[in-house]
C-alpha cells in the first residue's frame, strides 16, 4: 500500500463506522492519506450489510474503506485505550462517528485527547449536534431524510412520501465532515493550532435542503412557504418517448428559443418566451414538453437537443456507469487486485495536476494491520513526511504538553 496525492503525510485515527465518517475518510486515504480504522472485535456492521466475496468484505464497506489500515482494538479494556493512545500522539486527525456520551466514556473526547496531541484536528460526526436537545437520538440516514424534509419534497414531485434512491444524508453529511476536517488543517498549518470540529448529519441536510428550498421563507415577512417550486412540479420528471424515457431541461431563454425555432411546437408563444414567465407555470411547461417528447424516438431526441446545446440525457441504470464511454476515456475505475480477485472501484472524481490521488488499494480484512500499526510500521514505503504541524505536536510533547 502506497501513499501519494495531496494529503501525503497526513495520519487520520478513524474511529468512524457505516457511511458517513468511513466515506469522508475514504477520500482521504484516496487522496494520500494513512488512514488508520480503528475497529471493535466485531467489526464496523457495514462489513456485514451488503453481498460480498466472503463473510466481513461485504461490497459497501470495501468500498468506503479501501486503501485503510484495520487495528482491531477493544477500548474498553485498558490495553485497548493505552494502545489507542500511544496511536494518538502522531495523529494529524481524529474522527470519530459515536455520540458525545460513549465517546467520553471511553476516555477519548476532544480534551483528552488534545492533551496528548495539541495540534490534532479532531472531528466529531454526528446524527445531531451535541448542543441540541436532540444530541442523544439515535439517526440513521432514513432518519434524517425525514427530518430535512426529502419525504416532504418526494411528495409534492410525486403524491407520495418517500426516500430518495440513495444514502444522501451520510455522503452529503461525509462530504461535509471532509471540507470542515480539511479547513482545520489549513488552519493548523498557518498557525500550528489544532481545533475540534463538529459535523451533524441533521444540520447538515437542513443547510442542504434549505439552499433552493429556503426561498421565500428566508425573508421577514415570508414571501412564501419554503420551497423552491420548479424541483417540486409533478411533472418534473423524465420524459417518455416513443422507445424509451430522455431527461431534458429547456431552461434558459437562449435554450428556449433554439427549441422552439427547431420544433415548432403549437403550444408555444409569447406567454412562454421569458424564463422569468416559465418559472410562474413551470409544472405547464413539462407537462407541455412531455406531451412533445412522446412524437420521436429517445435517439432522434438526443441528437437534436445537443446540436442545439440543451442539456439532454438517456435515462440509464446504474449498472451502465460501468460501462460509460465518458467514464472509461477518462479512466474513472480503477481495478485493484485483492485476496479475492480484482476489484473494480469508482475512482477519484477530483483531478489534481500535481499531486493526483488515487484508489488507495483494497480493504483490509478485519484487524489486519493491527501489530503493524501498534509495532510502529508506516503505512507507506518511504519515511513519512515531517510536517509543520507533526512539528507543532513534537515540541509540545517535549515541553511537557
Amino acid at each position: 500500500m502506497t501513499h501519494s496525492g495531496p494529503l501525503s503525510g497526513v495520519r487520520v485515527i478513524d474511529l468512524t463506522a457505516m457511511v458517513m465518517g468511513p466515506y469522508c475518510t475514504q477520500i482521504m486515504a484516496d487522496m494520500g492519506a494513512d488512514v488508520i480504522k480503528i475497529e471493535p472485535p466485531a467489526g464496523d456492521n457495514t462489513r456485514y450489510i451488503s453481498v460480498g466475496p466472503r463473510p466481513g468484505m461485504a461490497g459497501v464497506f470495501v468500498n468506503v474503506n479501501r486503501g485503510k489500515r484495520s487495528v482491531v482494538l477493544d477500548l474498553r479494556s485498558p490495553a485497548g485505550a493505552a494502545a489507542l493512545r500511544e496511536l494518538v500522539v502522531d495523529a494529524d486527525v481524529f474522527i470519530h462517528s459515536m455520540r458525545g456520551k460513549a465517546i467520553d466514556r471511553l476516555g477519548f473526547g476532544y480534551e483528552a485527547v488534545a492533551a496528548l496531541n495539541p495540534s490534532v484536528v479532531y472531528t466529531n460526526c454526528y446524527g445531531y449536534s451535541r448542543r441540541g436537545p436532540d444530541a442523544d437520538l439515535t439517526a440513521y440516514d432514513d432518519t434524517i431524510q425525514a427530518e430535512c424534509g426529502i419525504p416532504y419534497a418526494q411528495e409534492q414531485l410525486t403524491g407520495e412520501a418517500s426516500y430518495v434512491g440513495t444514502i444522501m444524508a451520510d455522503k452529503v453529511a461525509g462530504l461535509t465532515a471532509l471540507y470542515a476536517t480539511m479547513m482545520a488543517l489549513f488552519h493548523r498549518e498557518r498557525t500550528g493550532e489544532g481545533q475540534e470540529v463538529e459535523v451533524a448529519m441533521f444540520e447538515t441536510m437542513a443547510a442542504f435542503m434549505l439552499v433552493e428550498h429556503a426561498n421565500g421563507a428566508m425573508f421577514s415577512p415570508a414571501l412564501g412557504p419554503a420551497v423552491y417550486p420548479r424541483a417540486v412540479a409533478p411533472n418534473r420528471r423524465p420524459h417518455r418517448t416513443s422507445d424509451g424515457y430522455i431527461s431534458v431541461l429547456v431552461y434558459n431563454d437562449k435554450q428556449w428559443s433554439a427549441f422552439v425555432n427547431a420544433v415548432k411546437p403549437p403550444w408555444a408563444g409569447e406567454h412562454l418566451a421569458t424564463l422569468e414567465q416559465r418559472a410562474r407555470q413551470i409544472d405547464t411547461v413539462y407537462a407541455l414538453l412531455g406531451e412533445t417528447f412522446r412524437e420521436h424516438t429517445t435517439q432522434y431526441w438526443l441528437d437534436l437537443l445537443r446540436s442545439l446545446d440543451v442539456p439532454a440525457a438517456p435515462v440509464r441504470s446504474l449498472d451502465d456507469l460501468f460501462d460509460n464511454p465518458h467514464l472509461n476515456s477518462v479512466g474513472f475505475f480503477e481495478t485493484v487486485d485483492t485476496d479475492d480477485g480484482p476489484v473494480r472501484f469508482p475512482g477519484t472524481p477530483a483531478w489534481f495536476s500535481r499531486t493526483p490521488g488515487r484508489v488507495a488499494g483494497p480493504a483490509p480484512r478485519l484487524g489486519a494491520h493491527t501489530r503493524e500499526v501498534l509495532d510502529g510500521r508506516p503505512g507507506t514505503a518511504e519515511e513519512r513526511p515531517v510536517t509543520r504541524a507533526t512539528r507543532a505536536t513534537r515540541v509540545a510533547r517535549a515541553d511537557g504538553g
